[in-house]
């Protein structure tokens, strides 16, 4: 797709991407190497990155959006060589990818989020990390998940950190080092709204870039899509490329 789209980008003043999270990602590649505006209408379950921007969920509302073209750049995450929107993480998250199929995200919506999650919770363990920063210092942990973000809205709604922004220059990384998953319930009312960095079994860091290792290779949730693993190196893109927004 990427080297299609590149190959036409001289016949086009946009790329247009109708879908949710994983279909806008999909032409992340393009869109920075060609440098054309992306617009987007939201068609997805979760559409976090149009939660993001602050785009109309209506389709034709989207579409009115798109036709006025005011642009915005925006920050690009990436994890060896793949580009992400909102987040980039490993753990509980994967487990909820692997729970949630394409026909029960189409048919339950919200709800198929909500039994997938449960699911995974069920079968989450703690898992060993090396979580290194910008500044070469390494931090050993024990956690349920690390989660990298790039944008501010994730997994259907939730804020990555209650400060996050997609145009900061910043990623926003938190692990959940809780010895037991029931105790994610107890702080599950603060992922709305960032807050749950203030637990002290959440672990919150701030940079430009990250390097996540694990014993073994573990898969890596992008935007929704399992793309990759560790061992990982995370990076910002500031101003990366523009979105067309309200």
């Amino acid at each position: 797709l990427t080297a299609r789209l590149v190959a036409q980008a001289g016949e086009a003043d946009l790329i247009l991407a109708v879908g949710g999270d994983g279909t806008v990602n999909s032409v992340a590649a393009a869109a920075y190497r060609t440098g054309l505006p992306v617009g987007l209408i939201p068609a997805g379950t979760a559409n976090d990155l149009a939660r993001t921007l602050g785009l109309p969920l209506d389709p034709a509302a989207a579409a009115q959006v798109i036709l006025a073209g005011r642009q915005t750049p925006i920050d690009l995450g990436e994890v060896n060589g793949t580009f992400f929107f909102n987040v980039a993480s490993l753990g509980l998250s994967v487990k909820l990818a692997d729970k949630l199929s394409s026909t029960s995200k189409k048919r339950w919506g919200r709800l198929g989020y909500l039994w997938a999650l449960l699911r995974a919770l069920a079968e989450a363990r703690p898992f060993s990390a090396a979580i290194t920063g910008e500044d070469g210092h390494t931090i050993v942990v024990k956690t349920l998940q690390i989660a990298v973000g790039n944008g501010r809205h994730y997994g259907g709604g939730m804020v990555v950190e209650q400060g996050a922004e997609i145009n900061d220059g910043q990623l926003d990384l938190y692990s959940l080092e809780f010895k037991a998953v029931w105790k994610l319930l107890t702080i599950a009312g603060s992922f709305p709204t960032g807050r749950h960095g203030l637990s002290p079994e959440v672990r919150t860091l701030r940079g430009r870039q990250f390097k996540i290792a694990t014993r073994r290779p573990r898969p890596i949730n992008m935007d929704g899509e399992l793309l990759g693993a560790t061992p990982a190196v995370v990076t910002v893109h500031p101003a990366a490329l523009r979105m067309i927004v309200p």
